[in-house]
């Protein structure tokens, strides 16, 4: 029985990534299959094949599943000490002067990307950056484009940083000035190539979803969109091993830079 399952789920994962390019293979098997498992059983789907076929005749069901198969919980500054730390870095990298080009990588419903922006507004006032934030969710990007939040979940924010929000009945709405230094796109981390070139690049509790295999992909696709000295910010359970493999080398606990040397 397991057997057929399996033979069942292969043939899925076949057929799913002629369909739309991505690769299930690349994801830590046991976690999506529970996953995807659990949503087809629920809407009575007797297979994986079949599941494909409603999927492939089915926008509203192909956006859900892209939903599913993500994990979308976010916070601002989530693990505020080490935002902190971020903090001098971005420090020193608006010393030199330039526009500074940043990607938050699977920035979910958008808070991640709206930290960034509160935190870089703070050491660059004329706001002389850009933010690059993307999402393989087409759905969680529709709500961080709208920049609103409930009271809740700005709470973690002090009073300076809730200042950038407008209460507008039960929703708190990002400055319309900061929120225009943020581009909101669709990207595949697996599939499609980096947005741009950056100076910083933040992808947390993201990347433990993925194979060894597909860690490495995306490893070495953000080491070649980083300017050399340019700093990748990763998870508390994200450490890179072997960050030389890829050009880096860690300069704090979850922070990489990116080395001359190619």
């Amino acid at each position: 029985m397991n057997e057929t399952i399996d033979q069942d789920y292969e043939q899925f994962k076949r057929l799913f990534f002629q369909l739309t390019g991505i690769n299930l293979s690349l994801y830590k098997e046991e976690q999506m299959k529970r996953r995807l498992n659990s949503l087809r059983l629920r809407k009575e789907i007797p297979s994986f094949v079949d599941y494909f076929h409603q999927l492939k005749d089915n926008k509203h069901l192909l956006d859900e599943f892209l939903s599913r198969m993500t994990i979308n919980v976010t916070e601002f500054f989530r693990n505020r000490s080490r935002w902190d730390i971020l903090g001098g870095k971005i420090q020193e990298l608006a010393s030199s002067g330039k526009r500074l080009n940043v990607w938050s990588a699977a920035c979910s419903t958008g808070e991640e990307p709206y930290s960034l922006a509160l935190l870089l507004s703070k050491y660059m006032p004329q706001l002389n950056f850009s933010i690059v934030a993307t999402d393989i969710d087409r759905r969680v990007l529709d709500q961080a484009r709208t920049g609103a939040y409930l009271e809740k979940a700005i709470e973690p924010l002090n009073p300076d940083e809730r200042q950038q929000f407008t209460q507008k009945g039960m929703l708190y709405y990002v400055n319309p000035r900061l929120k225009q230094t943020i581009q909101f796109l669709q990207h595949d981390l697996l599939r499609d190539p980096s947005p741009g070139t950056f100076d910083l690049i933040v992808c947390r509790n993201v990347l433990i979803y993925f194979t060894e295999d597909g860690k490495k992909k995306i490893y070495h696709k953000f080491s070649d969109a980083l300017q050399p000295n340019g700093i990748l910010f990763v998870g508390s359970t994200e450490q890179i091993f072997n960050a030389s493999t890829y050009h880096l080398r860690s300069t704090e606990t979850f922070f990489y830079e990116k080395t001359n040397n190619e």
